[in-house]
């Protein structure tokens, strides 16, 4: 076996062995030619056809690589390690292809050949065409424009943008390492990094959309699905760069938005989507745990919650299914709808010593208590093992339907497309772009909804979809619809839920512009670490920046070894004043000590006695807090202005905002100032113009200055507008203190 993908497995940061790189080559820049082989083939060539006529060259053995190789720890990395492979890597670099030229090329070796594959060699060259096109006042640099095509087709187009000094650049999506980009470089492609974003720089929800803050004002929104990359002054002090990918013509479009943060939001928000506003009860503690997977362990964490008194209004479950169909409940007696056709709740019987004994009886009794119910999902049919039962009948189900997402085979032809990441390796994708494969998708799990009860979902794993060689239902390629594929994933959930009368309470780690009226965020996978806090704090300001109301973040961490009290107190403090507070935590194949982010948990591991009563606080001040924060939702929907903001939304002429990044304003009358570093007594707050009152002391105190504070686990530096104190007061009421 020879094998050569021309796209490779459409890895955004890395490159496969069995690849041409770069895909599209550029006249002056070497490319270089790779495959696969099976054990047996000692040498491989390529035949290469160009306008200097035919030659054979032979191909270098190399380490073969294919969808990269560094992931740290958990669920990834076992599953990676089982898409190792011993087949060799083979490779060899071109050098001096001529623009505009159209290559060939085939490979060869121990009497096989691969079929012929083709390219044109790309240039540069200054846009002549208009190709860019811009929406709103001017902003381009002009000469800046170039394109880069190959005398057929334009791939890509860059220009400069103009950049004064102290004008600060923020937004690009939900971002972990800073609020203020310039002087750094990013892309904007929908990733699934497994923690550490921070320090990788990858992210889930990416938007090319961004604040220009400082001097007149503006924002800008990259009109495109396809990836982006930003120079934000890294290369030139004056100009931020930004390159693209462009439409089929070759065309792009950006729109400029002028005025303040807030005016550019709201702009950007009536071209895109608001958010879609969701029921008072997202506002509660959201509880989960990756090993609660049996209806008594769910009821055991309940009762906990009700003994201990800390009260919860949602509980995430993950590990509920078969892990198969991921419509079945694990143990669930049932026939196999041969046909692929959706269930009803009397299609099963629930074994008494089984996982789930009643499901719609446990649903009903948690409603009893107030605690809605949300089940863990994955757009994939999974495909290994090999298929049996309801899972090989839905699988040729979807074939039979035309319902699944395809790609391109090495004989050129299309076929399904198995999924390329490491999490369920070779599943197959439902189109849920498409509104009748979602409609054929989510009618499997309507009886979730509409008989047992269920109340949302948690949409995980949005970010399957790898490669432009991936085929949508409509003809569109992955290049345009992968970063589109989130949105629509968690937009099909949302409307199984309104379709049965039930708010669409989704809850996804992924999305892209236009995800902003698609339910509720979370910040995704990370360690419990002091550095994870802080890029979690970053990633749910930029992310608020881009429309994104219903963010939270798994506080505290959620793998890895329990975080210490310090850090789970401190966590906890800060995301009682976010919009979704939740805990949750990493299946651990039930090993003890058990690494539950409960506080009863955390409780007994640190032998902190804080733990429990200084939690119980922030939770029932948060369940104080609900009805402010569900008003101020409402008017965030309407004005354009992100319920969690960073303060320069508020003042964005004040340069000292940017000094205390992880800061921000809670609706229009509360200011947070989390406690990020470790053992900390004291901690520095910069307070704007304003009339201001400490909180948790109801002492008034100036704005304009930056004030120190002590801050005991109980309490935390928040601050609210004298002109509310009257009314929010009743909020931080010492009858919430310790008990």
């Amino acid at each position: 076996m020879i094998r050569h993908r021309p796209f490779g497995s459409g890895h955004p940061y890395s490159v496969d062995t069995e690849q041409r790189h770069p895909v599209d080559p550029v006249a002056g820049e070497p490319v270089t030619l790779g495959v696969r082989t099976s054990p047996g083939i000692d040498d491989v060539s390529v035949e290469l056809v160009g306008p200097s006529g035919t030659s054979t060259l032979a191909l270098t053995p190399v380490v073969s690589m294919s969808r990269g190789q560094s992931v740290d720890g958990g669920h990834l990395a076992s599953a990676q390690a089982r898409l190792a492979r011993a087949a060799g890597g083979w490779q060899v670099t071109l050098d001096q292809l001529e623009a505009g030229e159209k290559y060939r090329y085939r490979f060869v070796g121990a009497g096989e050949r691969t079929r012929w594959f083709d390219f044109r060699v790309s240039v540069w060259r200054p846009d002549t065409s208009g190709l860019l096109v811009s929406v709103g006042t001017d902003r381009v640099v002009p000469g800046s424009i170039s394109v880069l095509d190959d005398g057929s087709a334009t791939r890509r187009i860059r220009f400069a943008l103009p950049l004064l000094a102290g004008e600060h650049v923020s937004g690009f999506g939900e971002r972990y390492d800073a609020l203020d980009h310039r002087g750094t470089q990013l892309d904007s492609i929908v990733f699934e990094q497994y923690k550490n974003q921070g320090a990788e720089r990858k992210t889930y929800l990416p938007m090319p959309f961004a604040h220009v803050v400082g001097g007149s004002g503006w924002g800008f929104h990259v009109r495109t699905s396809r990836r982006v990359w930003f120079d934000i002054a890294a290369s030139d002090p004056d100009l931020l760069w930004i390159e693209a990918e462009t439409e089929p013509g070759g065309t792009l479009e950006i729109a400029f938005y002028a005025g303040s943060p807030a005016s550019v939001l709201d702009q950007h928000l009536t071209e895109v989507g608001r958010a879609t506003e969701l029921p008072d009860w997202v506002f509660r503690l959201w509880a989960s745990g990756n090993e609660w997977n049996t209806q008594s362990a769910v009821m055991r964490q309940m009762d906990a919650h009700r003994d201990h008194d800390v009260p919860v209004g949602s509980v995430v479950i993950e590990a509920w299914s078969d892990e198969s169909t991921f419509t079945t409940w694990r143990d669930a007696i049932t026939h196999d709808a041969a046909d692929g056709e959706p269930r009803r709740l009397r299609d099963f019987t629930f074994p008494e010593d089984g996982a789930w004994p009643d499901p719609q009886g446990m649903v009903d009794e948690l409603h009893e208590r107030d605690i809605r119910v949300h089940l863990w999902q994955i757009p994939l049919i999974k495909m290994r093992p090999h298929p049996a039962g309801q899972v090989k009948a839905d699988a040729a189900a979807a074939l039979r339907e035309d319902v699944l997402i395809k790609e391109v085979a090495p004989d050129g032809t299309l076929r399904p497309y198995r999924n390329r990441g490491w999490w369920f390796p070779l599943g197959l994708m439902p189109d849920l772009t498409d509104s009748r494969a979602a409609a054929w998708w989510t009618e499997k799990r309507r009886y979730l909804v509409e008989e047992v009860g269920i109340d949302g979902f948690k949409t995980d794993g949005g970010e399957h979809a790898w490669g432009r060689d991936l085929r949508y239902l409509d003809g569109g390629h992955g290049d345009e619809k992968n970063s589109l594929f989130p949105g629509a994933y968690a937009k099909a959930y949302g409307d199984l839920l309104s379709s049965a009368g039930k708010a669409p309470v989704t809850f996804s780690r992924a999305g892209f512009t236009g995800s902003q009226p698609h339910g509720a965020f979370w910040a995704g996978d990370e360690n419990s670490t002091w550095d994870a806090f802080r890029w979690s704090m970053f990633a749910g300001l930029s992310a608020s920046a881009g429309g994104i109301l219903y963010w939270g973040w798994d506080f505290a961490g959620f793998s890895g070894d329990v975080p210490t009290a310090d850090l789970y107190l401190r966590s906890a403090a800060a995301a009682a004043f976010v919009p979704i507070m939740q805990y949750h935590s990493e299946f651990n194949h039930h090993r003890t000590p058990s690494h539950d982010r409960t506080p009863w948990n955390i409780a007994e591991r640190t032998g902190d006695e804080r733990v429990l009563p200084v939690f119980r606080r922030w939770v029932k001040l948060r369940e104080r807090l609900v009805p402010y924060l569900a008003e101020q939702a409402r008017l965030s929907i309407e004005s354009g202005m992100p319920l969690m903001r960073a303060l320069y939304f508020d003042w964005p002429t004040d340069e000292k905002v940017w000094q205390y990044p992880l800061q921000w304003m809670l609706g229009d009358d509360i200011l947070v100032a989390p406690v990020l570093e470790p053992d900390a007594a004291e901690w520095e707050v910069y307070l704007p113009e304003g009339d201001w009152v400490d909180a948790f002391t109801g002492t008034p105190v100036n704005g304009g200055a930056v004030v120190r504070r002590l801050v005991p686990y109980d309490e935390l530096p928040v601050y609210v507008r004298r002109a509310a104190w009257q009314i929010l007061s009743e909020v931080f009421a010492s009858d919430g203190g310790l008990a």
